[in-house]
């Protein structure tokens, strides 16, 4: 019930004994000519992950600046930096969020390839499970780009928090 291979070295031919019946290369090429569009789609998540984790560490980096800087800083400076580490928790808490969807949305779309390819090669009928795929892995990469924006919108507030101080000097 195994598969076996036969090469003959004098024609380099490679035959195949198998009950399994084999797909012929003409009906993989459009699962191929399908699979672009998410190849492309984690692609591009891919470039919004590295923004994102830049961002991420950036912000960590800032909070344990400003930590040092509470600890030494005079009484009246410890509002404004107790509240820019505040804003800082909350956008490193929304940048997460962010990178896990994004990731979500890259492995969605990572089975959906290899749903794509498996119901090629064993004849499979689930057109709903491949919809309900690329359903999911839009909705995780809207979540991870609503909740980048929000962090953007975040870091508004802390540089208008930031601002305000500076004027007040």
């Amino acid at each position: 019930m195994g598969r076996s291979f036969h090469v003959d070295s004098r024609s380099c031919e490679v035959s195949v004994d198998s009950d399994m019946p084999l797909t012929p290369v003409n009906e993989l090429i459009p699962v191929l000519q399908v699979a672009i569009g998410p190849v492309i789609l984690i692609s591009g998540v891919s470039l919004l992950l590295l923004t994102l984790t830049n961002r991420y560490g950036r912000t960590i980096d800032r909070s344990r600046q400003l930590m040092g800087e509470l600890r030494a800083c005079a009484e009246a400076d410890r509002k404004r930096l107790d509240g820019q580490v505040e804003i800082l928790y909350r956008r490193a808490r929304l940048i997460r969020l962010s990178i896990l969807l994004a990731g979500v949305s890259v492995l969605l779309a990572s089975v959906l390839i290899i749903v794509l390819f498996l119901t090629a090669l064993w004849k499979l009928e689930v057109g709903l499970l491949i919809s309900l795929l690329f359903i999911a892995c839009m909705l995780a990469l809207s979540g991870s780009l609503v909740t980048f924006i929000r962090d953007i919108n975040l870091s508004l507030g802390a540089l208008k928090l930031e601002l305000g101080y500076r004027k007040a000097d």
